[in-house]
């Protein structure tokens, strides 16, 4: 099976516990993997064939703006499901980030993994 993948999907979003979190937006960054059967697409050369790696990022990115909880573990779970649901996935890699979030390190987060790899 092969891999679709958006790395460094930047968003920002109200996320955090914190009272200050819930009043200023931050960037999360995701990494997200795919399976998808890319044969078809290659024979075809057609985009309506493929695993739309630009429509998942917008769907994405304008879900993640609009939301605001509290946990990356729900943002991340949400995300994932998205991409299940709505795009036929039936395993997707999801690694969310939230930089800066502990001093000291580059970025904090979680990485989910759903469905079966094919």
């Amino acid at each position: 099976m092969d891999t679709v993948f958006i790395e460094g999907l930047t968003v920002e979003t109200i996320i955090g516990i914190y009272d200050w979190e819930r009043r200023v937006r931050q960037p999360v960054v995701l990494d997200v993997e795919m399976a998808f059967d890319n044969a078809r697409p290659a024979a075809s050369d057609r985009i309506d064939d493929t695993l739309d790696y630009k429509a998942v990022s917008k769907r994405l990115a304008g879900f993640i703006e609009g939301s605001g909880f509290q946990l990356v573990e729900t943002l991340a779970e949400r995300c994932a499901a998205i991409i299940r649901d709505e795009f036929g996935v039936a395993w997707v890699r999801l690694k969310l980030a939230k930089p800066g979030a502990v001093r000291g390190a580059r970025a904090v987060g979680v990485v989910v993994e759903r469905g079966l790899k094919p």
